[in-house]
C-alpha cells in the first residue's frame, strides 16, 4: 500500500515538472514572440512613417559616406596596433619578471579602470600643453589622438584577455616543452601562445567590437565621424530618425562582418571542427 502511494506520489511530481517546463517554455515562446513583433512594428513605423527617403538619398553622400571611411580607417588601424600591443602587454603580464608584471598590470588597471572619454581628454589636449603656447609640432593631432586612444585602452583588455588564455593553459604544457629543450620564449611562441590565443579569441573579439563603438566618442575631439554627421543634419534639418538610421546602418555594417570574421576564426581555431589535438 506505501509502495503504491510512493509511486503515485513520483507520477504526481513528474506530472508537476513536467507541466512547469511545459509552461515555462510556452511563457518563453510567447513572450520572446511578442518582443519581437513589437521591435518590428517600432521598426517599420520608423523606416514607413519618420523616415524622409529624400533626404537620406541627399545625405548619404558626401557626409555619411565620408564619416564611415573615416571610420573605417581609424577602427582598421586601432584594431591592427590594439591587437599587437596587447599581445606585448599579455606577455608581460605573465612575465616571471616582478617588475615587468607589475608594470603591465598598473597598466592595465589604470587603462580598465578610467573612462575611454577622460583618457582621450588627456592625449588631445594634455600633450599638445607639454610644449610651449603654438609650438606643437603635429598638425592635425586630434586623428592621432584619436588612434592612441583607442589603442592603449583596447591594449588593456586584449592583454588581460590574452593572460587569462595563458593561465588557462596546464603548467603540464610549459614544462614538456622545456623539457624538450625548447628556451622560455620557444615554449611560449610555439606551444601556449597558439592555445592561448584560441582560448582568448572570443574576449578578443568581443573587445574589438566594442572599439567600432567606442568611435562615437571621437566626436569630442572634432573629428567628423558618424555621429557628428548626425548632429549636423540634425540641427540644420530637426529631423533625427532619417541621420539616426544612417548612423545605425553604418555601424552595423561594420560590426555585423566584424562578428561573423571573428567566428569564422574561432571556428578554425577550434581542433574539434579540424581532427586536430592539443
Amino acid at each position: 500500500m506505501a509502495t503504491d502511494t510512493g509511486r503515485a506520489a513520483e507520477r504526481d511530481r513528474g506530472f508537476l515538472e513536467q507541466l512547469n517546463d511545459r509552461t515555462f517554455r510556452r511563457l518563453g515562446v510567447v513572450g520572446t514572440t511578442v518582443f519581437a513583433l513589437g521591435v518590428a512594428a517600432f521598426i517599420a513605423y520608423i523606416l514607413f512613417i519618420q523616415v524622409d527617403y529624400a533626404l537620406l538619398v541627399n545625405i548619404v553622400y558626401p557626409q555619411f559616406t565620408f564619416a564611415f571611411l573615416r571610420v573605417i580607417g581609424i577602427v582598421l588601424v586601432s584594431s591592427v596596433l590594439s591587437v599587437i600591443a596587447g599581445v606585448l602587454v599579455g606577455l608581460a603580464r605573465v612575465s616571471q619578471t616582478r617588475v615587468t608584471s607589475s608594470i603591465a598590470k598598473s597598466y592595465i588597471e589604470f587603462f580598465r579602470g578610467t573612462p575611454l572619454l577622460f583618457q582621450l581628454f588627456v592625449i588631445y589636449l594634455g600633450i599638445p600643453q607639454l610644449w610651449p603656447p603654438g609650438q606643437f609640432p603635429i598638425q592635425g593631432f586630434n586623428y592621432y589622438a584619436a588612434v592612441i586612444g583607442l589603442t592603449l585602452n583596447h591594449a588593456a583588455y586584449v592583454g588581460e584577455a590574452l593572460r587569462g588564455g595563458i593561465e588557462s593553459i596546464p603548467d603540464g604544457q610549459m614544462e614538456a616543452a622545456r623539457s624538450l629543450g625548447m628556451s622560455y620564449i620557444q615554449s611560449m611562441r610555439e606551444v601556449i601562445l597558439p592555445q592561448a590565443w584560441r582560448n582568448s579569441l572570443a574576449a578578443i573579439g568581443n573587445d574589438q567590437v566594442i572599439l567600432v563603438k567606442d568611435t562615437s566618442l571621437l566626436t569630442v575631439l572634432a573629428i567628423p565621424e558618424l555621429l557628428s554627421a548626425f548632429r549636423q543634419i540634425n540641427s540644420a534639418t530637426f529631423d533625427a530618425w532619417t541621420p539616426i538610421v544612417l548612423v545605425a546602418i553604418a555601424y552595423l555594417m561594420i560590426t555585423i562582418p566584424l562578428g561573423k570574421t571573428i567566428r569564422t576564426l574561432e571556428a578554425r581555431a577550434d581542433p574539434a571542427t579540424h581532427g586536430g589535438d592539443d
